[in-house]
C-alpha cells in the first residue's frame, strides 16, 4: 500500500485556513451560511486525511462511527425546530467535550511521557466538565428539568470539594505515588466521575435565562479541551490544536460580550443563582391594559415610524413569516420600519437575526441596542413580540434582580404594544414594569395568530 502519509500535515494546515474563513463569515449574517459550509467542508477533509495517519486499525469501526453519528446528526438537524436550536447547540456541544475526554482517556492509558499526560489530564478535566454541564443546560432548555435555579444549603462549598478531588486524583494519575498500590485504571474513573460530577453541580444554579452565556462558555471549554488534547499526542495534532484553540477564542469572546451585555460578572452568571427567588417588597403601579388587533392595525397605519422588537415568544410562535409580511406591508404605507435586536434576545447568541434571516428580513432592518436606543423617544408605535426581560424597566430600579443590565428602552416610545400569550412572567422570573405603563397596551395570544390579525386589519383599511 502506498504510503501517503506525508499528505496529512500539509492537508491539515488548508483545513487551518478553511475554518478561519468560515469562522470569518459566520460574523455576518448575510454570509453565515456559507460560513458553516465551509467549516463543515474543512472538517469533512480532516476527518478523512486522518485516515491516511500510520498504523491507523479499526478503520470499520471508525466508519461506522462516522456514519452513525453523521446520520443522527444530519437527521437532527433537518428535524429539530428553529425554537430547540439552543439545546441541540448545547448538546452537540457537549458531545465534543466529552470526545475530548474520552481521547484523553485513551491517551492516559497508554504509553506517555510526563508533559503529554499532564495535557491529557486537563483536557480530560475540562472536557468532562463541559460534557456534564452542557446536558444540564440541554435538559432545562429542553423543559425536562426545573429551569430556574436549583440549589441547596452549602452548595459552593461542595462544588468546590469536588473539584479539589477530580484535580487530586488527576494529580495521582500522574504521580503514581508508590505508596498508594494502585494503577491508572483506578485512578482514571474516579477521576472522570468527579470530573462529571463538577460539571453538573456546577450547572445546577444557573437559571435558563442566564443559559446562553453558559452554552457560550462551555462551547470554549470544548475547544481549549479540543486543543490541549492535539498537544498530548507524541506528534502533535495541528488541525486539533488550531481548531481547538480558535472555538476556544472564539467562545471565550462571545461569553465575556453576553455577560457584558447582561451588566453582569461570570463569576456573577456562574454562583450568583439569578432567578432563584423572585422580587419581593416592590409593588408595581398601573394596571394592564388589553387592546384588540383591529386597533393595533389602525395606530400602526397612522404611524411614521415602528420599532419590532422580537423575543423568544416569536420564535416559540414561528412568526417570524408573518413579521416579515407585517413589515413589508406597513412599509407599503410608507411607514419606516426597524428592528430592535438585544444581544442576548431568545436561548442563544444570534438566534432573534437567525429567525429574521430564515424569513427573508434584510440585514439593513435590524439595529442592535446601542444604535436603537436613542430611537425610541420619537417613535410612534413598538411592537414587542414575545420579548421580556430585555424590555424590563425593572433593570433601572435599584434592588430588582434586574438592574443594572442594558435594556431597549421601548418605554420611551409613544405608544407600546406587547404581544403576548398571557399574563406569566419574563424566563428570569421578574414582574415586568413595562406592561403596567399609561403608554403600553397588551395583545394577548398566539405571537403568529396576532400578527396575521393585525396584517389583515391593515389591509382592510
Amino acid at each position: 500500500m502506498v504510503d501517503l502519509s506525508f499528505a496529512i500535515d500539509p492537508v491539515y494546515i488548508a483545513t487551518i485556513f478553511i475554518f478561519i474563513i468560515g469562522l470569518q463569515r459566520m460574523s455576518h449574517p448575510l454570509t453565515a451560511r456559507s460560513g458553516i459550509v465551509w467549516a463543515g467542508a474543512a472538517m469533512l477533509i480532516a476527518t478523512l486525511v486522518t485516515f491516511l495517519t500510520p498504523d491507523l486499525t479499526n478503520f470499520a469501526l471508525i466508519a461506522i462511527a462516522i456514519v452513525i453519528g453523521g446520520g443522527l446528526g444530519y437527521i437532527a438537524a433537518k428535524r429539530v425546530a428553529m425554537t430547540d436550536m439552543p439545546q441541540m447547540v448545547a448538546i452537540y456541544n457537549g458531545m465534543g467535550g466529552g470526545a475530548a475526554a474520552g481521547i484523553a482517556a485513551v491517551h492516559l492509558l497508554g504509553t506517555t511521557t510526563a508533559a503529554t499526560s499532564t495535557l491529557a489530564v486537563v483536557g480530560g478535566l475540562i472536557g468532562a466538565v463541559s460534557f456534564s454541564g452542557s446536558l444540564i443546560a440541554f435538559l432545562k432548555l429542553q423543559g425536562w428539568m426545573r429551569p430556574r435555579p436549583i440549589t441547596f444549603p452549602g452548595q459552593q462549598v461542595i462544588n468546590m470539594a469536588v473539584l479539589a478531588l477530580a484535580v487530586v486524583s488527576g494529580i495521582l494519575i500522574l504521580w503514581q505515588p508508590s505508596f498508594i498500590p494502585l494503577s491508572v485504571a483506578t485512578y482514571l474513573p474516579l477521576f472522570f466521575v468527579l470530573s462529571l460530577g463538577f460539571g453538573f453541580l456546577m450547572t445546577l444554579p444557573i437559571g435558563g435565562a442566564d443559559m446562553p452565556v453558559v452554552i457560550s462558555m462551555y462551547n470554549a471549554f470544548t475547544g481549549l479541551a479540543v486543543a490541549l488534547d492535539g498537544f498530548s499526542f507524541a506528534t502533535p495534532n495541528y488541525a486539533m490544536v488550531v481548531a481547538g484553540v480558535i472555538v476556544g477564542a472564539a467562545g471565550s469572546l462571545l461569553t465575556l460580550l453576553m455577560a457584558r451585555a447582561m451588566n453582569r460578572s461570570i463569576p456573577n452568571i456562574l454562583f450568583g443563582a439569578f432567578g432563584a427567588t423572585e422580587e419581593t417588597g416592590t409593588e408595581i403601579q398601573g394596571s394592564l391594559k388589553p387592546i384588540e388587533a383591529d386597533d393595533v392595525a389602525v395606530l400602526l397605519a397612522y404611524a411614521n415610524t415602528a420599532i419590532i422588537v422580537p423575543g423568544y415568544g416569536m420564535a416559540v410562535a414561528q412568526a417570524q413569516q408573518r413579521v416579515k409580511e407585517l413589515a413589508d406591508l406597513l412599509e407599503s404605507k410608507n411607514v419606516e420600519v426597524k428592528f430592535a435586536i438585544h444581544p442576548v434576545a431568545g436561548r442563544m447568541p444570534g438566534h432573534m437575526n437567525v429567525l429574521l434571516a430564515e424569513a427573508g428580513i434584510s440585514y439593513d432592518h435590524l439595529f442592535d441596542r446601542d444604535e436603537i436606543n436613542p430611537e425610541f423617544p420619537d417613535t410612534d408605535v413598538v411592537l414587542v413580540i414575545g420579548a421580556n426581560d430585555v424590555v424590563n424597566p425593572a433593570a433601572h430600579r435599584q434592588g430588582s434582580p434586574l438592574y443594572g443590565m442594558p435594556i431597549l428602552d421601548v418605554e420611551l416610545a409613544k405608544n407600546v404594544i406587547v404581544l403576548k400569550r398571557g399574563e406569566g412572567k419574563g424566563f428570569a422570573g421578574i414582574e415586568n414594569d413595562l406592561f403596567y405603563r399609561d403608554n403600553t397596551r397588551m395583545l394577548y395570544g398566539d405571537a403568529k395568530e396576532s400578527v396575521g390579525k393585525i396584517v389583515q386589519a391593515l389591509k382592510k383599511l
